[in-house]
């Protein structure tokens, strides 16, 4: 398969003295001549030090090399946050191969279309995984995959035309192949390894394509902003398939010399558990895995002082929890902000003021930059909302099949995020909806995430969405949809009213519609899937009417 991307030889001009010109692999090696028997990777089922880590990398990737894969093939990998992903994944890289994440939860629509669109030669996926049955899936779905060659199973109950892992993992094939015939591979760190597709927040996914250096650029951001070393141990409860889990859970560790410790099914007491038995130093996650965290009973008692710092993201951080975070913690939360297309682009600083933390979502990272311009694309005063534009070395390299559309969303060098936001006179930015995400009332615009913010401050409330309904006289009247915290009584819209003049929210602002739900629909990354939510409520909405 032929990929176009945007990689003129003035863009990467522009940016090969920025970029640090290296592949996962140099850093790998690099730790294991270091730190050889130190811990690399920790799951439920295993742990490799990084030296065994480097046999089993070397020995798998002469294993997908005797299967007759090599360089450029696209290998779809379905897996929890196990590590057989990050094995897979050092071994496609080593021979030259595509990583293409794919999120546990997605299912028949989902994977149909995204490797198809990939056309991927090899799937690796669970036998089970949360009572579902994969191998049954690939089986409706494989016939229409025409490049698709092999199907690699991970657990007991492998079916006779597919393969277990193990004969990957297990079968000496250094025996059978000289692993001298890898290092004469050679890779270009300006070629594509990642395809990850977008997580679906706001409808259809596209197939995001990153090189080896936009990641790795990525990831040494946060090395450097968090000043993390080779002493630090990291937590990833996000999945592998979202680019926080890829980039700073898969890929981080091995980049520091640290040891990464991963979780498959988000549990709050199993991480305070984990940071006990493995000194865990830091982590990233979506704001309801702080949230649980934080308001988890007795942690006040718990033995969790070496964790330093947990990145929320996804959400704003209420006020609320990080008052809640002082009296019960000890350690640093900062807030940030990214997008599939460009990992983490923004992020608090450590000994910001709370103000900073659950007001914004950060300055952009190292060379980083953003914008705010408004239609004319015009740069706006600070704290005036409008669209928000990214620029830098991280951004990703193009859209699968789609140069044309990937061109479109650039402006001038400057990346079109599709978000809304504001910056403060210190450069903060705070995202305040996507830009198709906006509630016109009567002509006057509400201000979503400003009245989603102030809903987060109700003692009861555990989650709040602002989302449009159609009106005939005034084009849109704003919904509040909410959550309630267990135990608590759903609030009626006379108490929610009473609460936001209390606030002293203006009036035109206030939603005019209040919904109770039990869940939100979610990403695999924790991320509010907003279009599915206002389906959700659409349709109930306009069955109410059709029955009045």
């Amino acid at each position: 398969m032929k990929l176009e991307t945007i990689l003129s030889p003035e863009y990467v001009e522009k940016y090969q003295s920025i970029w640090p010109n290296k592949t996962i692999l140099d850093y790998l090696n690099a730790a294991i001549e270091k730190v050889p028997d130190k811990v690399a990777i920790i799951d439920k089922k295993s742990r490799y030090t990084y030296r065994e880590l480097g046999k089993l990398v070397d020995r798998v990737a002469l294993g997908l090399l005797e299967l007759g894969l090599g360089k450029g093939d696209v290998i779809s990998i379905q897996l929890p946050n196990w590590n057989e992903f990050i094995i897979l994944h050092y071994a496609a890289t080593r021979i030259g191969a595509i990583t293409n994440p794919l999120i546990p939860i997605y299912r028949d629509r989902e994977i149909g279309y995204m490797v198809g669109m990939a056309e991927s030669k090899m799937v690796v996926i669970p036998d089970t995984f949360r009572g579902y049955d994969y191998p049954a899936m690939i089986d409706r779905l494989s016939h229409k995959w025409p490049s698709l060659e092999h199907v690699y199973v991970v657990g007991n109950h492998v079916p006779n035309h597919m393969k277990p892992i193990s004969s990957l993992l297990d079968k000496p094939w250094e025996e059978i192949r000289d692993v001298s015939v890898l290092d004469q591979i050679t890779h270009d760190p300006n070629e594509v390894t990642e395809l990850i597709f977008t997580s679906g927040t706001t409808g259809n996914p596209k197939g995001v394509m990153h090189t080896h250096n936009t990641i790795c650029i990525s990831t040494n951001y946060w090395i450097d902003s968090l000043a993390l070393s080779s002493n630090d141990v990291m937590f990833m409860a996000s999945t592998f398939a979202h680019q926080t889990g890829f980039a700073y859970g898969v890929r981080l560790p091995t980049t520091i010399g640290g040891t990464g410790v991963y979780q498959d099914i988000w549990n709050p007491l199993e991480f305070i558990e984990l940071i006990e038995e493995e000194g865990i130093t830091f982590t990233a996650g979506a704001t309801p895995f702080l949230q649980d965290m934080i308001q988890l009973e007795g942690i006040e008692g718990r033995n969790i002082g070496s964790l330093r710092i947990f990145a929320s993201m996804g959400a704003p951080i209420p006020m609320a929890l990080v008052k809640e975070a002082s009296k019960k913690v000890n350690f640093t939360i900062l807030s940030g902000w990214g997008q599939t297309e460009d990992g983490l682009v923004t992020l608090t600083k450590i000994g910001d003021s709370d103000e900073k933390l659950t007001g914004t979502d950060g300055v952009p990272l190292g060379t980083m930059k953003v914008k705010v311009t408004d239609v004319n694309g015009d740069i706006l005063p600070p704290y005036q909302e409008g669209d928000l534009l990214v620029k830098g070395p991280a951004l990703f390299v193009g859209y699968l099949k789609n140069l044309e559309g990937t061109n479109s969303e650039f402006h001038d060098g400057w990346f079109f995020t599709g978000d809304r936001a504001y910056m403060d006179e210190d450069g903060y930015i705070r995202l305040t909806g996507r830009s198709k995400d906006i509630i016109i009332r009567g002509g006057e615009n509400i201000p979503v995430a400003y009245v989603e913010n102030v809903l987060y401050e109700h003692n009861d409330i555990q989650d709040a969405q602002l989302i449009a309904l159609p009106d005939a006289r005034l084009q849109e009247k704003a919904c509040a949809v909410i959550t309630m915290k267990p135990g608590k009584e759903p609030l009626s819209f006379p108490v929610l009213q009473a609460f936001l003049k209390e606030k002293g929210v203006a009036k035109q602002y206030w939603p005019e519609y209040l919904e109770v739900v039990d869940v939100f629909p979610r990403t695999a990354s924790g991320k509010i899937q907003k279009f599915r939510l206002k389906e959700a409520i659409l349709q109930s909405f306009n069955e109410q009417k059709l029955n009045q």
